[in-house]
C-alpha cells in the first residue's frame, strides 16, 4: 500500500493525498489514487477463497480465459480470470453450464477501479442446474420432432416485407437495417421492439411475434440480438417462446449472434443466422449478385440461340449444295420417266387382260347360245306344255282333249292333244337308233 505524507499548508486544504478516505469532507476530499489503494489493501486482507457457483460466460482470449460465475440459487455472478499459467495446471475441459468449486483471490485494479477475480485451482461438480434445465428442454423439443428439418419452412426468395424483432435503438436493429438495404434497397421492415433480456424478454417477444405473424404483408420474421452473455440469452431457451416460434405461420429467423452457446432458439426457428448481419444477407438476395447472374444467363442463352442458328444455317447450305437441290428439274424429269414407265408396263399389262376376258367372254357366249333353248326352237323345234307348266316327255302326258300350250321359235300358241300317234307306240326301237332330231310330238289338234 503506498504511504502518503501529508503536508498540509497553513491557510489551504490540505492535498487530496494526504487525506484518508474516512476523514474526506467537501472541504478536503481524498484523491482518487488515494480511494483506490484504500480499497485494494482492505480486498488484499481477504486473502483466497473457495466458491461454488455455475460457469456462464467462459471466453479465450490470447490463452487466458475471462468468464463469470453465477450463484447456484440466486442472480449473483462474479467476473473471473485465469492466466495460461493455471490453466496449464488444470484438468479436463470447462464449458459453461459446468457446476465448478473455484479458489479465487480478489484483485483490485487501481489504475482502472476494476474488480475482478484471479482463479487458481477450479475443478468440476456437474452440470449446472440452468444448464441441466435447458438440455432436459433440448431432449423434449427434440423428442416432439420441432427440431426436425422437414417441418421447417423454406425462407422466400425475395421477401417484400421483413418483420424484425429486436431491442429499441439497438445496434442489431441498425445492421440488419443497412445490410438488408445495402443488398436490396427496396426491402420493407416492420419492426416490433422488445427486451432482448430480463423478465420482460419471452412475454415481450412472444407478443411482437404475433403481431407480425397475424400481419399478411410479413413475408419473413428476423429475432435479432447481438449476442451476450449466456445468462442473458435465457429468454430464448425459453419453452414459451420456442412453441410460439414454432406454431408460427410466417417463417422465423433466428440471429442471436451467440456462436459459444447457441440458445434453443436456433434450432426451432427455420433458419439460424451466426450474426444479425449475416441474418440480413441471407434473408436478403444482393441485388448486384442477381444482375450479374442475370447478365450471365442472358449471355448464355445468347450465345445458344447464336450457335443453334449459326448451326442451322450450316445445315441448310449444305442441304442447298445438294447436286439435286441445285437442280430439282433433274430429278422431277427421272421420275417421271420411270413414272411413264409403270404406267406403260401397266397399259400393256391391262389390254392384254381385257384381250383375254373379251375372248373369253365371246366363247362362252358362243357355248351358251348353242346350248340355250332359244336356239333350238329357232331351227324348228317347239316346246309342249301343260297348263301347270310341265313340259310334255312323254305321249302319255297329254291323252286326247288335253289342252297343250305351244312354244316355238317366235312366240306361243295353244293347242289341244287328239292323242298318241301311231309312230310313238314303238319309244323303243326309237331310242335303239340314234337320231339328231327329237321325237314327233303326238298329234295336235289346234
Amino acid at each position: 500500500m503506498t504511504s502518503f505524507a501529508a503536508e498540509p499548508v497553513a491557510g489551504q486544504a490540505p492535498p487530496p493525498d494526504s487525506v484518508a478516505p474516512r476523514d474526506s469532507t467537501s472541504s478536503a476530499p481524498t484523491s482518487v489514487g488515494r480511494l483506490n489503494d484504500t480499497i485494494r489493501g482492505f480486498i488484499e486482507r481477504w486473502g483466497s477463497v473457495w466458491v461454488e457457483g455455475e460457469i456462464t460466460s467462459w471466453n479465450v482470449r490470447g490463452g487466458n480465459i475471462y468468464g463469470r460465475i453465477k450463484d447456484l440459487t440466486t442472480d449473483s455472478t462474479v467476473s473471473v480470470r485465469l492466466w495460461s499459467s493455471v490453466r496449464q495446471r488444470m484438468r479436463g475441459e470447462f464449458a459453461v453450464g459446468d457446476h465448478v468449486v473455484a479458489c479465487v483471490k480478489a484483485d483490485y485494479y487501481t489504475r482502472t477501479g476494476d474488480f475482478s477475480f484471479g482463479v487458481s485451482s477450479l475443478r468440476q461438480v456437474g452440470l449446472g442446474e440452468q444448464l441441466e434445465r435447458i438440455e432436459r428442454l433440448r431432449a423434449q423439443l427434440r423428442s416432439e420432432g420441432l427440431f426436425d428439418a422437414a417441418r421447417k419452412r423454406p425462407i422466400p426468395f425475395l421477401p417484400h416485407t421483413i418483420g424484425l424483432i429486436t431491442g429499441e435503438r439497438s445496434d442489431a436493429e441498425k445492421d440488419v437495417h443497412r445490410n438488408a438495404e445495402l443488398r436490396w434497397p427496396q426491402v420493407e421492415f416492420r419492426t416490433r421492439h422488445a427486451a432482448v433480456q430480463g423478465d420482460r424478454c419471452v412475454p415481450e417477444t412472444i407478443a411482437a411475434l404475433q403481431t407480425l405473424d397475424a400481419d399478411p404483408d410479413v413475408d419473413v420474421i428476423v429475432i435479432a440480438r447481438g449476442g451476450g452473455d449466456p445468462q442473458t440469452l435465457l429468454g430464448f431457451s425459453d419453452e414459451r417462446l420456442l412453441r410460439a416460434v414454432a406454431a408460427a405461420r410466417t417463417p422465423v429467423v433466428s440471429a442471436i449472434g451467440h456462436e459459444n452457446d447457441r440458445p434453443l432458439l436456433d434450432e426451432v426457428a427455420d433458419l439460424r443466422a451466426s450474426t444479425p448481419t449475416d441474418a440480413a444477407k441471407r434473408v436478403v438476395p444482393d441485388v448486384a449478385e442477381q444482375r450479374a447472374l442475370v447478365a450471365q444467363l442472358r449471355a448464355r442463352l445468347s450465345s445458344r440461340l447464336t450457335q443453334r442458328v449459326s448451326h442451322d444455317i450450316s445445315q441448310l447450305e449444305h442441304v442447298r449444295s445438294r447436286p439435286v437441290m441445285r437442280n430439282p428439274q433433274t430429278l422431277l424429269e427421272s421420275r417421271s420417266h420411270h413414272l411413264w414407265v409403270q404406267v406403260s408396263r401397266g397399259r400393256e399389262t391391262i389390254e392384254r387382260r381385257v384381250d383375254a376376258q373379251r375372248r373369253r367372254t365371246a366363247e362362252l357366249r358362243a357355248a351358251l347360245r348353242a346350248l340355250s333353248p332359244d336356239s333350238t326352237l329357232a331351227r324348228g323345234y317347239a316346246i309342249a306344255h301343260l297348263e301347270d307348266g310341265a313340259i310334255i316327255r312323254e305321249a302319255a302326258q297329254a291323252p286326247a282333249g288335253t289342252p297343250v300350250a305351244i312354244t316355238v321359235g317366235s312366240g306361243s300358241f295353244a293347242a289341244r292333244s287328239e292323242g298318241a300317234t301311231v309312230d310313238s307306240a314303238r319309244p323303243a326301237a326309237a331310242e335303239q337308233q340314234p337320231s339328231a332330231a327329237s321325237p314327233a310330238p303326238p298329234r295336235m289338234e289346234t
